[in-house]
């Protein structure tokens, strides 16, 4: 399997903001220095990157870039928007092609690539503060991986009755390349308590309105886990603004708001974080399948963790004309939280009939699945091809989502329409 197949077009998005900065400024500008300053090389040097920014230009250029090119946007202020399943076929996931979830505004700190003042503080339950800069994380081992970041509220508009909240479709997920340091290296060199039971994770981003700082935290033993990560670079470059820059933790197998952006601080706790957006219904989900509509009492909410079994048809295109008997190519991902991929199957007879598609493994534990097939339809009319998955639990996708009062953790089958034609 072909693991890089990243979109070109995709990752050329992502870089052209700065190529247009730099060829506005003129090709043939002074070069001396840094090359683009001119004159002002030295000036450069001292007060931008010797504070650890950038041109507020390129800055601004990256802020430019959301909504990314073909998104779906839901709402502005604080940002989220995602993409059609069919943009997301890439094995790995292109930032330009990476859903993006917001609790608040990006902070400013992240709009402007400042570095001067940023540290990530470890405290709480430790034997030793730490106050680490950038560069004292990477002199921690670095380690690169795939991993799938999902929103846990994706699929949410596909509840019935309806729920509150961003009404995400199918695409607020993405399987990128990570790299930064292992959190459990850091949390090392702290010096753990036997107290520390738990993880407060805050980032630099305020609310938007009263309440408090979002912020989540997972239990040590995820915390110490050798694929959780403080994350550092997306895709093989510096964290774009709007996913976390300069650090973000990713938490694999587990939903994304654990997956705390703009981090600043980790507080080891000896008790479960009890932030607002750990408590109540905020993340949590009822111990037991509650009738469609009803609202379990608070005592009996659990707090969201692992994501459950899911597949995503990411060829052909929703509503896509095929003419009968031509061969058509179908291609999707599958993950399953911290459980395997077993198997996916496909209908294109709503359900009666199932074949199984050929199952190709993910590049890392917990990146995402590919799968793929190929098939013929003998008569025209409307159509649906159906994808269901199973994990190695014998969990399988629903026909029927079960339903919960926030809308979290929907896997629903993924049905695509086509039309097929004389």
């Amino acid at each position: 399997m072909e693991q890089k197949r990243v979109s070109t077009n995709s990752l050329e998005i992502v870089r052209s903001s700065r190529r247009h900065f730099l060829a506005t400024i003129g090709k043939g500008a002074a070069l001396a220095g840094l090359g683009i300053f001119g004159a002002g090389s030295d000036a450069a040097v001292k007060g931008l990157f010797g504070r650890g920014l950038i041109p507020a230009a390129w800055g601004e250029a990256e802020q430019n870039l959301l909504p990314k090119p073909d998104m779906l946007v839901h709402s502005e202020n604080p940002f989220n928007g995602e993409f059609p399943p069919h943009l997301l076929d890439d094995d790995i996931t292109p930032t330009a092609r990476h859903f993006v979830r917001n609790n608040s505004g990006i902070p400013e700190h992240a709009k402007s690539r400042g570095l001067h003042d940023w540290k990530l503080t470890v405290d709480g339950e430790v034997h030793k503060e730490l106050s680490l800069s950038i560069d004292d994380l990477t002199r921690f081992p670095q380690v690169t991986m795939q991993a799938v970041v999902e929103c846990a509220g994706n699929g949410r508009s596909l509840f019935t009755p309806k729920v509150d909240g961003t009404p995400w479709i199918r695409g607020a997920v993405g399987c990128s390349e990570w790299t930064g340091v292992r959190l459990r290296d850091v949390l090392k060199a702290a010096g753990l308590k036997e107290t520390a039971v738990y993880t407060g994770n805050y980032g630099a981003d305020l609310p938007i309105s009263s309440g408090e700082p979002f912020s989540r935290g997972i239990p040590i033993e995820k915390a110490m886990d050798e694929h959780t990560l403080i994350a550092l670079k997306m895709n093989g470059e510096d964290l774009p603004a709007a996913h976390g820059f300069p650090a973000r933790l990713i938490v694999p197998g587990w939903i994304g708001s654990a997956m705390q952006k703009w981090l600043n601080r980790i507080w080891i706790r000896d008790q479960v974080h009890d932030s607002e957006k750990m408590s109540g219904y905020s993340y949590r989900i009822p111990a037991y399948p509650p009738a469609p509509g009803d609202k379990p009492p608070e005592n009996d909410m659990v707090i969201a963790t692992s994501g459950t079994i899911k597949s995503l048809i990411t060829k052909p295109q929703s509503k896509t004309s095929v003419k009968i008997g031509a061969p058509v190519k179908v291609r999707g991902h599958a993950w399953a939280g911290e459980n395997k991929v077993d198997k996916v199957y496909i209908s294109t007879d709503f359900g009666i009939r199932w074949q199984e598609t050929r199952l190709i493994q993910p590049a890392h534990r917990y990146a995402w699945y590919h799968w793929e097939t190929e098939i013929a339809f003998g008569n025209r009319g409307y159509y649906e091809i159906w994808a269901r998955a199973f994990d190695d639990k014998g969990n399988a996708q629903p026909f029927s989502q079960p339903w919960n009062p926030k809308g979290y953790l929907g896997n629903i089958i993924h049905r695509v329409p086509v039309m097929i034609t004389a």
